[in-house]
């Protein structure tokens, strides 16, 4: 009986103290009165148990095997995300496994805008220390990268989806340009997929095109009628002489467009090589990719800022220029009535027109009146020909008679 009663009296004991031994394990911080923050990586591959190894070694946890029972009875063991957790010297081991078990970890995040370019989302990553400019800048163009993403322009340019990313601290810059290019094409529905194919452009060609609408719309309205534009001027072989296309890779698109940009010799400066860049020149929202797969129906071959957001769009030279000529002339009505701080200039899409670039479009235009006369000739030849040559065989029947 008195050993029964002990037991009675003894296991009660054993578990108050296993009970006070767990709660203090759990519950009383490891560093009392601490408040320093400390950062933990628990690195890609990392076991479970090599995860509770850091935390010990980092003193935010005491008991090792408690931790592991904990991770095995709630499963964390088998899920354990990787990535920086944040903890605060002051907190209890069990919060310490909370955060844990929550995935909580350390990310930033990173919005790449409509309209920005390799050079803007380059100096956004390299801020937040995912990187430095030069390693940015060769793997945007690193060929095998390219291939493994399948990208068949010189670059990233256009495939990085405007969109706010969570990213996690320490991520691989390769993960981080592939997640962007992932969301992008996640964006494509089978609707825009067939369309693609309907026209026969590859996803480059859209690209390309959705970003030159990109940089010169400003109101949605206006994309399609701006993707006609330029639509209809490869369909007649004409340049497609857009302003952003001229300072690409020569200088930010934030800084004003001269006479000498729009003649400088690049391989992207649409002032000086026919048909499309070979690349995008910035990443286009959807609305754009939309405009450039479904060009309005219009005749359209110009287009001039009105210093408002919109556009006016001509059909032939003579109106275009006439248009420059009439919003010119509004400006300096403006100048005049508001005084020099009011000078906002036209926008970049006025600065090519007439003769500041050696009337290039007007030129474009008559060779191509040209050339349709001179088809026109030739035509009317033939006909002629062939008229002389029926009157020569219905002579010479007469004649036999």
């Amino acid at each position: 009986m008195t050993m029964k009663n002990n037991m009675r009296l003894i296991l009660p004991a054993i578990l108050l103290i296993f009970a006070a031994y767990v709660i203090m394990q759990l519950f009383v911080p490891s560093n009392i009165g601490s408040s320093i923050q400390v950062e933990v990586e628990i690195p890609q591959g990392a076991t479970y148990k090599q995860a509770i190894n850091i935390l010990y070694t980092n003193n935010l946890i005491r008991d090792k095997n408690l931790f592991i029972v904990l991770g095995k009875l709630s499963g964390l063991d088998k899920r354990i995300r990787y990535g920086y957790y944040s903890f605060l010297g002051k907190m209890s081991p069990f919060q310490v496994f909370k955060i844990l078990r929550s995935g909580k970890i350390i990310e930033y995040e990173v919005t790449v805008v409509e309209g920005d370019t390799l050079l803007e989302i380059g100096k956004k990553l390299a801020a937040l220390k995912f990187t430095d400019i030069d390693t940015f800048n060769e793997l945007v163009k690193d060929r095998d990268f390219l291939d493994a993403l399948k990208i068949n322009g010189p670059n990233i340019e256009g495939y990085l989806f405007p969109q706010t990313y969570k990213i996690p601290k320490g991520a691989p810059l390769k993960n981080i340009l592939r997640l962007m290019v992932e969301t992008l094409r996640g964006e494509y529905s089978d609707e825009l997929t067939k369309r693609m194919n309907k026209i026969k452009w590859d996803e480059n060609k859209v690209l390309t095109m959705a970003s030159i609408i990109e940089k010169e719309a400003i109101t949605d309205e206006e994309r399609p009628l701006i993707s006609a534009v330029y639509n209809n001027r490869l369909k007649k072989g004409m340049q497609l002489q857009a302003d952003p296309t001229a300072i690409y890779g020569v200088k930010s698109s934030r800084e004003r467009i001269t006479i000498r940009d729009l003649k400088k010799k690049t391989d992207y400066n649409t002032y000086v090589i026919k048909g499309l860049p070979p690349g995008p020149i910035a990443s286009p929202g959807m609305k754009s990719i939309k405009a450039a797969l479904y060009p309005a129906n219009a005749p359209y071959l110009y287009f001039v800022s009105q210093g408002n957001g919109t556009h006016y769009f001509s059909r032939t030279w003579e109106e275009h220029a006439l248009a420059v000529k009439r919003l010119r002339a509004m400006q300096n009505d403006s100048r005049v009535q508001s005084g020099p701080a009011s000078d906002t200039g036209l926008a970049p899409a006025a600065k090519p027109e007439i003769s500041e670039v050696k009337d290039t479009n007007k030129k474009e235009v008559k060779k191509q009146e040209t050339k349709k006369k001179e088809v026109k000739k030739k035509k009317t030849k033939k006909k002629t020909a062939k008229k002389k040559a029926a009157k020569k065989k219905t002579k010479k029947a007469t004649k036999k008679k």
